[in-house]
């Protein structure tokens, strides 16, 4: 693609990165295909190609945001399917972040936009405000159906419905220490708490922490961790994204110097995507920049760090288990065969369910921010899994956890809560044969 930046605009470096992803597209519209929004609304403006061409004209002409821009980048699931299909290698994810970048700094949305927004930055990052939440929206649930009519609060409402009806206690895994390996110590890890999914279930971190212990692995919990950062990182929110990583750089690093790390265990992809990409984030920080290459390097997703274990086969189970490869796992971190291996080794029968690249319409604040489509786009995901006539569904990504059950009746696990049981860890609820 042809661009015309000034030699002025490129002395930005966020500008010149974008130029250069720019310059990578050739237009094929092979991304149309794999693209969510596409394939749902049949936009070309709602694929990457139009979104790319959108983003151009604004960064190029030194542009203000507009309404059509902010509505069409808005709709895009960062899924980043489109990464994987392109032959060009456009970096998609880094051009869509600094064009939210540039809307969350030349854009004023709506007030209600303005309102939903600063609630989500300022609640979902954090467990304990996240937790008071969860257990106010009990209260509020009977008013879901009259706050989605009236339009002010429908959003509101979208949030109410999506509440769990049940809190799990805060767990003690989520507690700074060390967890000693139970057998002869073959490796020392950090384990990432995370913001959300130690409100929502905590049980994936206690499966993943029973069962590296079990394996000989120490899994240190390291104080003062917190958010990666990638919900207010997907808003635009770049400030508050970088806080974020700074603060967790600061505490994996000491966790390495201190004791050594041969990695640090993210249990939900989507965190794994980000924290993977704070080397780049934080490349213009020169404070932070080797050492924020230095976390990259060491983040490992549970199932990637497990397939180094070389776990030996179990006897095969009588359950089939449907695996839905969450869109950061596939496309963002490009771990498409570790999980199902795994599973296959541990004794399931594994199937993948069709049209499994397309996203299942969680993706952060996405299924808050764009219920209609996110909905839609549940539904076929959901569809295309029961098709697989599977006993259970597993998965890497709570957001995807979160989204999928309210569709189905099909119990929905993380992959890693499988495992845990197979090599010997607690039984998790499975339906009866």
């Amino acid at each position: 693609m042809q661009t015309t930046f000034t030699p002025a605009q490129l002395a930005d470096p966020h500008v010149a990165e974008s130029e250069a992803i720019l310059r990578k597209c050739v237009h094929c519209g092979f991304c149309t295909a794999t693209c969510p929004t596409y394939v749902t609304l049949g936009n070309e403006l709602d694929s990457p190609r139009g979104r790319i061409y959108l983003i151009k004209d604004m960064l190029e002409n030194g542009r203000p945001a507009d309404e059509e821009v902010v509505t069409h980048i808005d709709r895009c699931l960062s899924c980043l399917a489109c990464m994987t299909t392109c032959p060009s290698g456009v970096n998609y994810m880094h051009l869509v972040d600094h064009a939210r970048v540039h809307i969350e700094q030349t854009y004023r949305r709506p007030l209600k936009d303005r309102l939903v927004r600063a609630v989500l930055a300022a609640v979902l990052p954090y467990p304990s405000r996240f937790r008071l939440a969860l257990k106010a929206a009990r209260l509020g649930r009977p008013l879901a159906g009259f706050m989605k009519r009236v339009p002010f609060l429908k959003t509101f409402g979208v949030m109410l419905d999506l509440a769990p009806s049940q809190i799990a206690s805060a767990s003690a895994a989520a507690v700074p220490g060390i967890r000693a390996a139970e057998i002869e110590k073959r490796g020392r890890v950090a384990i990432l708490t995370g913001c959300a999914q130690p409100v929502l279930k905590p049980g994936i971190n206690e499966a993943t922490i029973r069962l590296l212990t079990r394996l000989g692995v120490e899994v240190v919990v390291p104080q003062g961790e917190g958010c990666c950062g990638a919900l207010v990182h997907h808003m635009g929110r770049e400030e508050q994204a970088l806080v974020a990583a700074r603060r967790n750089v600061d505490v994996w690093i000491r966790a390495a110097d201190e004791g050594g790390l041969d990695a640090i265990i993210i249990t939900a992809s989507g965190c794994g995507t980000t924290i993977k990409d704070y080397g780049h984030m934080l490349r213009l920080d020169p404070a932070y920049a080797d050492k924020a290459a230095r976390v990259s390097a060491l983040a490992r997703d549970i199932t990637e760090y497990l397939a180094t274990l070389d776990l030996p086969r179990q006897e095969a189970r009588n359950i089939t288990v449907a695996y839905h490869s969450a869109c950061s796992m596939q496309h963002g971190q490009k771990i498409t065969l570790a999980p199902k291996v795994l599973l296959k080794n541990a004794g399931f029968t594994v199937r993948d369910p069709a049209e499994g690249h397309l996203c299942c319409g969680s993706a952060g604040t996405y299924n808050i921010l764009q219920p209609e489509i996110s909905a839609t786009l549940k539904a076929r995901k959901v569809r295309n899994i029961e098709a697989t006539k599977a006993d259970i569904i597993a998965t890497g990504n709570i957001g995807c956890i979160t989204q999928i059950a309210t569709g189905t009746a099909m119990p929905i696990l993380h992959t890693v809560e499988l495992l845990d049981w197979a090599y010997g860890g607690e039984k998790p609820a499975l339906p009866q044969k």
